[in-house]
């Protein structure tokens, strides 16, 4: 372990010896600012750690060393972009980790390309997954992502190492997420939550601190997702207003627009609701990104809200998904999720009633169809 336990359960647990773990994101995110911190942990915990970068001076390492107060004596730099040159240091130094910073920086004197062109980036990838397995020592690769969000290059450097890492958020957000999306000695469903300060990245211990305000907006609702084996609570903001400009605008930011377009036909549909001269706007506050249907109910309340300019009920959470005929269905680990909205203090819990949930309290409310929400969250 590295004992960043955010770090450490996105791995799956922990580093596992000869892994080799492919870590993305955009520019600035703060790549080599969590690989940097890491290092720092496992050099304190005896381990060395040879971090060696192509992009970095080692005096500008050095700066951000000390703003992060990294200072073991057991984590060494190297500056170098020749492979061959970076191998032999490693077969010389037999270190227990190694970082490499970025593999798009790297190159092997006998491809005549570029660093970064496609040949590079494979046969060092290759090469370093090779070195991996032979010493047995992790290796982690910094990776660029392209315009799409995905690690510059060919996608067989996905399937050559054993994990892909991507950290996400916005470069102006503080907030940090760090998601597995290939794992072989581990989940892909983990993630992990950082904040960015001003002596590095923070682990953020309850996420659902995050991404509520507590606030009792018109257009505001809160839900619950779950991602791995940890439920939080989102706040979900819809704005419905009149179209000023033609054709009426879908804008969705951490949510699918396309669902967000099927979840606007089901109200119209089954509610006698015209929001086609409508703008409808959709934020899910923290900057997180949800694929999780669980968010469908609290989305619908939050359009209705804004459309009805009426405020929901205070301490509300809604949990369900929402078919096409607007019956509400239940979502996984109800009572999982209840309790985590129990615990921050929403009594008023409104679930599918086929939901298998075990809790029996008064004021968890069951409905079958989005029909029902009316009486329930706007006394009409």
């Amino acid at each position: 372990k590295t004992g960043i336990n955010e770090f450490d359960g996105t791995l799956g647990g922990g580093i596992v010896p000869g892994m080799v773990v492919l870590i993305g994101g955009e520019p600035g995110i703060g790549k080599s600012t969590l690989l940097l911190q890491v290092s720092d942990q496992l050099a304190d915990a005896d381990k060395n750690v040879l971090y060696i970068s192509g992009e970095e001076s080692e005096e500008q390492i050095k700066l951000r060393s000390q703003r992060l107060e990294c200072n073991s004596d057991k984590l060494f730099l190297y500056c170098a972009t020749d492979f061959e040159e970076i191998a032999q240091t490693i077969f010389n130094t037999e270190p227990d980790v190694v970082i490499i910073d970025s593999i798009q920086s790297m190159y092997l004197s006998t491809i005549e390309s570029a660093p970064g062109s496609v040949s590079q980036l494979r046969e060092c990838t290759g090469f370093f997954t090779r070195i991996a397995k032979q010493k047995n020592i992790p290796i982690f690769l910094i990776g660029h992502v392209t315009k799409g969000g995905m690690v510059a290059g060919p996608k067989i450097i996905e399937h050559m190492v054993d994990t892909v890492l991507y950290f996400e958020g916005e470069t102006q957000n503080q907030f940090k997420i760090l998601r597995a999306t290939k794992n072989r000695f581990g989940s892909t469903n983990e993630i992990g939550l950082f904040e960015m300060l001003s002596t590095g990245l923070s682990e953020v211990k309850d996420p659902s601190q995050l991404f509520l305000t507590r606030e009792n907006n018109i257009g505001s609702s809160v839900g619950c997702l779950l991602e791995g084996s940890r439920a939080f609570l989102v706040e979900v903001q819809a704005l419905v207003s009149p179209a000023s400009y033609g054709t009426p605008q879908r804008v969705s930011l951490g949510f699918n627009h396309r669902k967000l377009a099927l979840l606007l036909a089901v109200v119209e549909k089954n509610l006698s609701i015209n929001l086609r001269n409508n703008d409808v706007f959709l934020n899910l506050t923290g900057g997180i990104k949800v694929t999780d249907p669980g968010l469908d109910l609290s989305i619908v309340a939050a359009i209705l809200s804004s459309f009805k300019e009426i405020t929901l009920p205070a301490n509300t959470l809604l949990l369900g998904e929402v078919g096409l005929n607007g019956e509400i269905r239940p979502v996984s680990q109800t009572d999982k999720r209840i309790k985590e909205a129990k615990k921050l203090g929403y009594e008023n819990i409104i679930i599918s009633a086929k939901s298998k949930s075990s809790s029996k309290e008064s004021n968890i409310k069951r409905i079958k169809h989005i029909r029902q929400l009316f009486p329930i969250l706007f006394n009409k």
